[in-house]
């Protein structure tokens, strides 16, 4: 159990890219870091890399596979359960598919967990995050979503899917989920924010097959131009921590973490309380 006075923070994604650097920086500023993993292992293996590099910080795993609405409410029950508080809850994991999957609960894999896995686990974890209050909440999104088009009659891509497409779309979905969030919580004490977290070296787009023999060729040539994931943290870090920001909510941030304009259409209110109550359909999320 963390002392009464250590910040506990969540951080999903937590074993790759972004999420990696996230939760060490987290731990070296002396918070709690639940990381979740998909995989034991994968995840062991991390915790031990965190521990190495923080060995004054704590870090517990925590296992889901947040494509299942059942792993995610698996994962906030056991929150729950073992943490008197929540301070911090990152919304990092994310994913990009070339071609259409379903998930085991039959959603569209990127929308699934990209929107309605965050969507889910934040809703679970609402009120410890109040009882914890002040408290943040952070999604992580793209400026992909900056020129993306959001259909709610085809969110499942359905009757059309290209990989920008569906992925550009999930990043507004959450978009709009964290603006209509913060107004939701307005006064109690739980902020809301989205970051794109700058174009970064991640294995977010690992396509396989052609598509991933292109990139892998390209690579090295990319990344020359690419934010590291070490660097592509701090717009997250900086919003989850700066006391400068401890009750700015509904907004949005680019590197090196300064306020940006959201796509206009994240703006729309109606259109973000039909997509809250579309995804509480899909999910069962309790309500607020």
């Amino acid at each position: 159990m963390s002392e009464p006075s250590q910040k506990i923070a969540l951080v999903t994604g937590a074993t790759n890219g972004i999420g990696i650097w996230t939760a060490l920086g987290l731990g070296a500023r002396g918070t709690t870091v639940a990381i979740v993993a998909r995989d034991r292992i994968r995840g062991e293996a991390m915790q031990k890399f965190l521990a190495a590099r923080a060995p004054s910080a704590r870090f517990d795993l925590l296992l889901a596979d947040l494509s299942s609405l059942a792993e995610v409410r698996r994962l906030a029950g056991e929150v729950r359960q073992r943490y008197p508080r929540l301070d911090l809850l990152i919304n990092n994991a994310g994913l990009a598919r070339p071609r259409r999957e379903l998930t085991a609960d039959g959603f569209e894999r990127v929308i699934a967990v990209n929107h309605l896995a965050p969507f889910l686990l934040t809703l679970e974890l609402l009120d410890l995050l109040r009882h914890s209050a002040p408290a943040r909440i952070v999604n992580v999104g793209s400026q992909a979503s900056d020129n993306a088009g959001i259909d709610l009659d085809n969110l499942q891509s359905e009757r059309r899917f290209s990989l920008m497409g569906s992925y550009s779309q999930s990043k507004l979905a959450i978009m709009l989920f964290t603006f209509e969030l913060a107004r939701r919580l307005d006064g109690t004490g739980v902020t809301a924010n989205v970051v794109h977290p700058g174009v970064v070296a991640t294995n977010i787009f690992n396509l396989g097959g052609w598509r991933g023999a292109v990139v892998g060729v390209l690579t090295p040539l990319i990344k020359r131009v690419l934010l590291s994931p070490e660097q592509g943290a701090q717009t997250t870090l900086h919003v989850a921590t700066a006391p400068e920001l401890a009750t700015v909510t509904g907004r949005y941030f680019k590197p090196p973490g300064r306020e940006a304009a959201p796509n206009p259409i994240a703006s729309d209110r109606g259109l973000a309380a039909s997509l809250w109550t579309r995804s509480a359909a899909l999910t069962g999320a309790p309500a607020l």
